[in-house]
């Protein structure tokens, strides 16, 4: 666990260029923890550290390690792929209908969703413990990234209408800026009765926002100079990233979360309740195994005390032992 940690503070810093960076996908997993049932709760609560840091590793696979299979995986496309009534519903039919370069320009998070679910549901069956916590911290990452409207367009940085770095501006800026303010107390877990549906259906909503996002962009954009949309330094220069990106002002980036009105916020809360919903669906798929014996009893029952706190806290709308690092 100590190793892991060490790697991931290692690459911590290059995850918040095209993802919810490490705040958001850190916050969605451990708030989805305490939307868990009593049955499946002990179990992810003594692994919740785990969970939490696992949830950035996907990007870690992608940028870090240059894994060319995970780049698909986050994201899909959808002006890409025609129609949305033709889009195939699982990846065996996505195959057979598109090459492999088309998928991998275009985006699979639609059909890798489901095979992690099918993956998660069979890993819950055997009660193989790291396989559960590694899937379903995995899984947790790409529904989040599905709640990102950027996520489910071909113009997903604006790059497309002069509006490059808005991406990380919504995803990762603001809700480190902001985050601390938002609600993450959601419903108990609920099951899903059509995984394929409700995944499709979570990808169309976000999809629906993207127009709104760029369009407040864009209008909020007019009432700003340059100087005042993007920080400066003493010569009037404007400040890149690590990225070479131009870095927003802490007064626009202020003005843009004010005018979107709660949107991230209530992706970001969408996310931790659809995590919930889908990690106990594979459960439940998987005959609501008994998870009490994959750990020492002694660790639950030291861990009991503290899981109380964290409900109560919870249920107020925090969380406890979540640490953001700024990259700006």
């Amino acid at each position: 666990m100590r190793k892991f940690v060490l790697i991931f503070s290692v690459v911590t810093f290059s995850v918040f260029l095209i993802s919810w960076g490490a705040f958001g996908h850190e916050h969605i997993n451990r708030a989805a923890v305490f939307a868990l049932p009593v049955p499946m709760q002990s179990f992810f609560y003594n692994h919740i550290d785990f969970v939490t840091q696992e949830a950035s590793v996907p990007d870690l696979r992608k940028y870090t390690l240059n894994d060319k299979a995970e780049n698909p995986r986050h994201f899909i496309d959808l002006e890409n792929y025609g129609s949305l009534d033709s889009i195939p519903k699982t990846m065996e039919e996505a195959k057979k209908k598109y090459d492999d370069k088309f998928l991998s320009q275009n985006g699979i998070l639609y059909w890798y969703v489901q095979d992690l679910m099918e993956k998660l549901t069979k890993s819950f069956k055997e009660k193989k413990k790291t396989e559960i916590l590694f899937l379903a911290a995995d899984l947790g990452h790409y529904i989040g990234d599905a709640h990102m409207p950027l996520h489910t367009s071909a113009n997903y940085d604006g790059q497309q209408t002069n509006q490059k770095g808005i991406h990380s501006l919504w995803e990762s800026r603001l809700p480190e800026m902001f985050g601390a303010a938002y609600n993450y107390n959601t419903m108990e877990a609920k099951y899903i009765e059509n995984v394929q549906a409700e995944f499709w259906k979570i990808i169309l909503n976000s999809n629906k926002l993207k127009d709104t996002l760029l369009s407040i962009d864009r209008d909020l954009k007019k009432k700003f100079t340059e100087d005042k949309i993007y920080k400066t330094d003493a010569a009037g220069k404007v400040i890149k990233n690590k990225f070479g990106q131009s870095v927003f002002s802490d007064d626009y980036a202020t003005a843009f979360h004010t005018a979107l009105n709660g949107m991230v916020e209530k992706q970001m809360h969408a996310s931790v309740q659809a995590t919930a919903n889908f990690w106990y669906t594979a459960w439940v798929n998987a005959g609501k195994p008994d998870l009490t014996n994959l750990d020492p009893s002694e660790l639950t029952k030291r861990n009991s005390k503290s899981l109380k706190q964290d409900l109560k806290l919870w249920k107020k709308g925090k969380l406890f032992g979540v640490e953001s690092e700024k990259e700006f």
